[in-house]
């Protein structure tokens, strides 16, 4: 049976918490189970604890002083 003619909703885990929601347009929410689940992924986010991996930015500095190196050569 597809998705289009299920009746029943896709259910999903709860990034935060994982427990089982529904996702529909009746939650506002989704993937997350409640406001607070949400606000704590942010934080979690704004504080650097959830991040993805890869190389470090560069600051404008290191970017100014990489630009300075290629134009003379040095690189």
């Amino acid at each position: 049976m597809n998705q289009r003619t299920s009746t029943r909703p896709l259910e999903v885990a709860c990034p935060q918490c994982h427990k089982k929601v529904q996702w529909t347009d009746d939650n506002p929410h989704r993937p997350f189970c409640s406001k607070r689940c949400k606000m704590l992924d942010l934080g979690a986010w704004a504080d650097e604890s959830h991040r993805i991996a890869g190389e470090p930015a560069m600051d404008e500095t290191e970017i100014d002083e990489m630009i300075l190196r290629q134009e003379r050569g040095e690189e």
